[in-house]
């Protein structure tokens, strides 16, 4: 009997706020479409019903003006490849209850699966199950960097999320001080967490958790309960954990012979159109990274970059007889217009095998990488 295998291609942030979504996508597409399944994450809501803000978050209004981008831009999604779409983010919320009516309808519509958000909790926390050759790939993703608004809960609409609780403590007798930073889960919402997987793990061959999470641009360090949820989702019976949010890479980690990509950075991110920040914000902000990070960003009126900020990654996972043998990456560079491009074994996707390298060593990570042909192979 002949062996089977599926390729799963994952990757990061992708906003849609383009006049021209499709050709976002032309550099990588050819690639996507060639994976059985692909999954990423949407930044914002698709929606052009109207929204204001209001004492309890966004509601709709019909004098308001949207905060999503068009619904027929998600179009662009089906031409890439995508089968599934991460949803449990940050800016879920950012249209209120039109925006994650409207996003879900629209993906499902054009036959792409949603995971993390929904018109409840329970559709938030419901997972998806894709079936290819036979074999069963299960999704399940949570946000857990809030904030509280974007939540679901049995009567509001929003995304599936894990609570994570931060704690501050001074060690020295010196008030004002830099104190420690504990970050960790809330018990039972790690528990609801583990719950979703103990129940999916019975209705998949593979089980793969996404998480929003991490510190925005900076690259190595690591929150303490990024590592905590990580592996309590592989305790549980996850197979494979993926992250985004910090639109940066992040290292990779095994744990338990499973592989978690600590956050896959920015994948599509075009110039965007959003208002112009205040010379005051732009100036906090950069004081906050230099401060608590010790980085420097840009002065950008949109949105603050890094140095390395441009690299990415779509991380790969062949399946065999409905188990993981292989994971890797295709090192990848986002060009000025937001569009990314797969790097070859060259100069420059070395550049992105060295930084992946760098910053899993710094993060006291425990894996290594070599060259595949112009793939690049997790190992040790």
């Amino acid at each position: 009997m002949t062996s089977q295998s599926i390729n799963l291609m994952a990757v990061g942030d992708i906003s849609l706020a383009s006049k021209d979504p499709e050709s976002l996508f032309i550099k990588v597409s050819p690639i996507l479409k060639s994976a059985d399944i692909v999954v990423g994450q949407l930044e914002t809501p698709c929606t052009l019903r109207s929204v204001v803000t209001g004492v309890w978050g966004v509601i709709g209004h019909p004098n308001a003006t949207p905060k999503g981008c068009d619904p027929q831009n998600m179009k662009a999604l089906r031409s890439a490849g995508f089968n599934v779409i991460h949803l449990a983010g940050n800016k879920i919320w950012d249209a209120g209850v039109p925006g994650i009516e409207d996003t879900t309808n629209g993906l499902r519509n054009l036959g792409i699966a949603t995971i993390g958000a929904g018109m409840n909790l329970d559709e938030a926390r419901a997972p998806a199950v894709i079936e290819k050759k036979g074999m069963k790939i299960g999704f399940l993703s949570y946000n857990c960097v809030g904030p509280k608004e974007t939540w679901a809960n049995p009567l509001k609409a929003g995304c599936s999320w894990v609570r994570i609780v931060t704690a501050y403590e001074l060690d020295h007798p010196t008030p004002g001080a830099n104190p420690t930073i504990y970050t960790f889960p809330s018990p039972d919402s790690l528990k609801a967490m583990t719950d979703d997987i103990h129940e999916l793990r019975n209705h998949c061959d593979v089980l793969v958790v996404h998480f929003h999470k991490g510190i925005g641009l900076v690259p190595i360090k690591l929150a303490m309960y990024e590592q905590i949820v990580s592996h309590a989702a592989i305790d549980a019976g996850a197979d494979l954990i993926l992250a985004e949010h910090a639109h940066i890479l992040k290292g990779i980690e095994r744990y338990k012979d499973k592989i978690i990509f600590h956050g896959l950075a920015s994948f599509v991110d075009p110039p965007a159109p959003f208002v112009k920040r205040p010379e005051w914000i732009i100036e906090q902000q950069k004081n906050i990274f230099k401060e608590s990070f010790g980085i420097e960003i840009d002065g950008s009126e949109y949105w603050p970059h890094v140095q390395n900020s441009n690299l990415s990654i779509i991380a790969k996972c062949v399946v065999r007889d409905g188990k993981i043998s292989q994971i890797g990456f295709l090192p990848c560079l986002i060009n000025s217009i937001g569009q990314p491009e797969i790097l070859p074994h060259n100069t420059l996707g070395q550049e992105v095998f060295d930084y992946m390298e760098h910053i899993t060593e710094k993060a006291a990570l425990n894996v290594h990488y070599k060259w595949d042909g112009n793939e690049i192979v997790i190992c040790g």
